[in-house]
């Protein structure tokens, strides 16, 4: 009956969606005055905001390591994700439109 309450979890809210290695770059750009999205990301190339959907998207969003991610890079990588959904799924539009339009006597298996 007389049970002590438990002390706040201090990984909640906005901290909880943090891994330590993001609060420990955003604490490093805080503390030279940088900004807090990675600005090295556009000396090294294109960033995913700007990269083409295609073979080459697909293959940087799955080497991304979500975890190390700020918010601002995540907010990219999603919407770069869905960029990418939006091509695929024209791809596979296209190719119904094609297979829907072959004449029956060109399907597979009639002679």
């Amino acid at each position: 009956m007389n049970d002590v309450p438990k002390p706040p979890d201090p990984l909640c809210g906005p901290m909880k969606a943090m891994s330590p290695g993001v609060v420990d770059f955003l604490f490093r750009q805080l503390v030279t005055g940088a900004p807090p999205e990675d600005t090295q990301w556009r000396r090294e190339g294109t960033v995913l905001a700007e990269q083409v959907p295609g073979a080459e998207l697909a293959r940087r969003l799955a080497d991304t390591d979500l975890d190390s991610l700020t918010p601002m890079e995540l907010f990219e990588y999603v919407r770069a994700s869905q960029r990418l959904v939006a091509w695929a799924e024209q791809l596979k539009e296209r190719a119904v439109a094609q297979y829907c339009s072959e004449q029956p006597a060109r399907t597979p298996g009639s002679s």
